[in-house]
Parts: C-alpha cells; sequence; structure tokens
C-alpha cells in the first residue's frame, strides 16, 4: 500500500485566524465605544472613551490611539489596498497628534471621530472593492498639500520679516 505524504496545513485566510476579533460587529462596536458612545443631552453631540482618556496629558491619547490601531490592523488582516490603509493611517496620526494638545485637541477628537471614519473606510471598501480607492488618493494628495502649506507658512513668513528688515535698513 502506498501512502501520501502528508498534506501541509491549510492557511486559512488572515481574518479568520482572529475569529470574532475582527468582525464587523466588534470593531463598529469599538468605533463607536472609542469616538460616539455618549451623547450630550439636548445637543447632537456625540463624544467616546478617546476624548474622555484624552483629557489624561500624553498618556490618554497614546492609550486611544493603541485601541485605534485594532481597526486599521483589522483593514490590513481583511485585505484593504493601500493607499486605504495609508489614509487609515494619517486619520489616526491627525487623530493622535492634534489630540496630544491639551483641550483643544479633545475638541478636536471629538468633532474628527477618526475611529468612525476609518470603520467606514473598511465598510466602503468591503463594500464595493476597488471602486473608491481614487477618493483615497485625492485625500491624501489634499492632506500633503494642507500639511506641506502649514509647514512652509511659518517660513514664508520668517523669510518676509527678514526681507522687509533688510530691505528697511
Amino acid at each position: 500500500m502506498q501512502t501520501t505524504p502528508p498534506q501541509p496545513e491549510i492557511l486559512l485566510p488572515r481574518s479568520r485566524r482572529l475569529g470574532h476579533l475582527f468582525d464587523d460587529e466588534s470593531l463598529d462596536l469599538l468605533s463607536r465605544v472609542l469616538d460616539s458612545w455618549f451623547h450630550v443631552p439636548g445637543t447632537h453631540i456625540r463624544f467616546g472613551i478617546s476624548g474622555i482618556i484624552g483629557l489624561i496629558p500624553g498618556l490618554g491619547d497614546a492609550i486611544t490611539g493603541l485601541a485605534a490601531c485594532i481597526i486599521v490592523l483589522a483593514a490590513w488582516f481583511r485585505g484593504l489596498p493601500y493607499i486605504t490603509l495609508a489614509r487609515m493611517l494619517v486619520n489616526l496620526a491627525l487623530d493622535v497628534i492634534i489630540g496630544a494638545i491639551p483641550l483643544l485637541g479633545d475638541v478636536f477628537d471629538i468633532a474628527w471621530k477618526a475611529n468612525r471614519r476609518n470603520y467606514k473606510l473598511l465598510t466602503r471598501h468591503l463594500a464595493e472593492p476597488r471602486r473608491h480607492t481614487w477618493r483615497d488618493w485625492c485625500v491624501l494628495v489634499l492632506m500633503a498639500v494642507a500639511i506641506a502649506a502649514i509647514l512652509l507658512a511659518p517660513v514664508i513668513v520668517l523669510v518676509w520679516l527678514v526681507l522687509h528688515l533688510l530691505h528697511g535698513l
């Protein structure tokens, strides 16, 4: 009798190995808890625990930033295109970096809702793969131009002041 060699273990898709952690319901719940779980009575303002924990200087935004990485990681496991992942990372980076500014950053965090944005990017891609990636490119280009303008503005003002002072001499 001829025996067949043992078959290698069939690798499951990455999203199946992690079970329910990365399913739509869990990710939706996580994004709502982080960004919109509570509401201010009498208004349409919603905020999550990231807005509360973010009040702890330095540490709060780092903790909620790590929790928010779960959604980006789930998107990677589900095979989202790199451009969409980059957009999700930019959303998260803005949330963490600007959120680190005392009080103003917390207001931004409540308004920006990076986790809800990232969850919507994930579900949008899963519903219509490859259809909307041009939007991701447009948003990233516009954000790069805005960041460049923000970084160049002080340099331009400084050059103008120096030229103005030298012209006055």
